[in-house]
């Protein structure tokens, strides 16, 4: 069983089994009561998996997490979490873009998807929209991303995507389950989808402070 956590826009949960059978989800869509909701979430869904009907109770192998991109104290949240929960069970973390999980989905739900070049896009707030083109799913099953995330601004992203040829899907909700599917996925194949760093698409606005000057006398 591989447990999904993704708080890159609210916060979600997921317990995922043999075959990408969906045991239990749960998710809030508040993208700022992280902190408050997320051991509920994980709570609730550890509950349910464990009398889910396909028999006997769970037991976790792996944890997917979230890596973003998303807001810095939304993401640290949702990994800190991933990798706390992954260390208390002695199992690994499976690091999973977030817009790969939302490709994913979209790939599953719209049989036109794959033959067309989309963007996963997700609001990356100060009037900016952060977006991954993809381009349908390779051997493996996973989303095949034509470049890495990045930022633009809301004014002017439809003319970005227009340049890229890629239809835009907005996201406002990640699916835990989907990430856990994604990283089933990875864990076959063998592969490693991201690094374990979140991926940020700006800069904090927090400084280290400088120097004191010195005073002469």
């Amino acid at each position: 069983m591989i447990v999904g956590i993704d708080t890159s826009l609210g916060t979600a949960v997921a317990a995922v089994g043999d075959g990408g059978t969906v045991l239990a989800e749960r998710a809030s869509p508040n993208p700022l009561g992280h902190a408050e909701v997320i051991g509920d979430l994980l709570r609730d869904v550890l509950a349910e998996a464990a009398v889910a009907p396909s028999g006997g109770s769970a037991v976790v192998t792996h944890v997917a997490s979230g890596m973003g991109p998303g807001p810095f104290t939304g993401l640290r949240v949702g990994i800190a979490a991933a990798r706390a929960f992954a260390l208390g069970r002695g199992v690994p973390v499976i690091a999973v873009p977030s817009h790969d999980a939302a490709a994913l989905g979209i790939l599953r739900a719209d049989p036109r998807a794959p033959s067309e070049r989309f963007a996963v896009v997700t609001d990356a707030r100060r009037r900016e929209e952060a977006y991954t083109v993809y381009a349908g799913l390779d051997d493996d099953g996973l989303p095949v991303r034509v470049a890495d995330a990045a930022l633009a601004p809301r004014a002017d992203l439809d003319a970005v995507l227009a340049r890229a040829g890629a239809a835009r899907r907005d996201v406002t909700a990640v699916s835990a389950a989907m990430l856990a599917a994604a990283a089933a996925r990875a864990i076959a194949a063998g592969r490693t989808l991201t690094g374990p760093e979140p991926l940020y698409l700006r800069a904090p606005d927090v400084s280290l402070p400088s120097a004191r000057k010195k005073v002469g006398t």
